[in-house]
């Protein structure tokens, strides 16, 4: 019977980015890169616009200054995601910048719907959510939970990454 032989991550790598990626790589090197792309973007919509609908405490000072709608958990969420991504790959972290830029647009019209007697933000984004996920791991197929929640965490980078690789533009 034949041993099963660990993959290595090579030593030329300089940065943490660079290790993850290649990690990702190996083990999602079949799957259509576009296709992974949607679903995983959605996905993480999903996730932040959940997020961003956990009722946050009203602050005083906050509704004095009319700022308090644009205060939330999503907002720590985004400061979290963004600070890490920063750490790992700078350019690639601008690029997810103006990506969640996007993403709180459509949530905040989303809350502007449903204010309006339309679906609830919750409702819309846990469906998204759900099926992008599910969509993501048979599209996917990660071959572990850890190596799905790393497709989760690092994966909007790295999609980024294969769009910069192509541009030839350094991150």
């Amino acid at each position: 019977m034949k041993k099963k032989q660990k993959q290595v991550v090579p030593t030329k790598f300089e940065r943490p980015v660079d290790r993850y990626f290649f990690q990702l790589d190996q083990e999602f090197n079949q799957t259509p890169y576009a296709l992974s792309a949607i679903f995983l973007f959605l996905v993480f919509f999903g996730v932040m616009g959940l997020i961003w609908m956990i009722p946050f405490p009203q602050l005083e000072f906050l509704q004095k200054l009319n700022a308090q709608t644009f205060l939330n958990w999503g907002s720590f969420f985004i400061a979290i995601v963004i600070y890490s991504y920063l750490k790992l790959a700078p350019t690639l972290s601008y690029a997810m910048l103006f990506t969640i830029g996007l993403m709180s647009y459509f949530i905040v019209q989303l809350e502007y719907v449903e204010r309006d007697g339309g679906p609830a933000v919750v409702t819309v984004c846990s469906i998204i959510a759900v099926l992008a996920g599910l969509a993501l791991y048979l599209t996917a197929k990660p071959k572990s939970l850890g190596s799905g929640i790393k497709l989760l965490a690092i994966g909007p980078i790295w999609l980024w990454s294969k769009l910069f690789d192509k541009l030839n533009w350094k991150y």
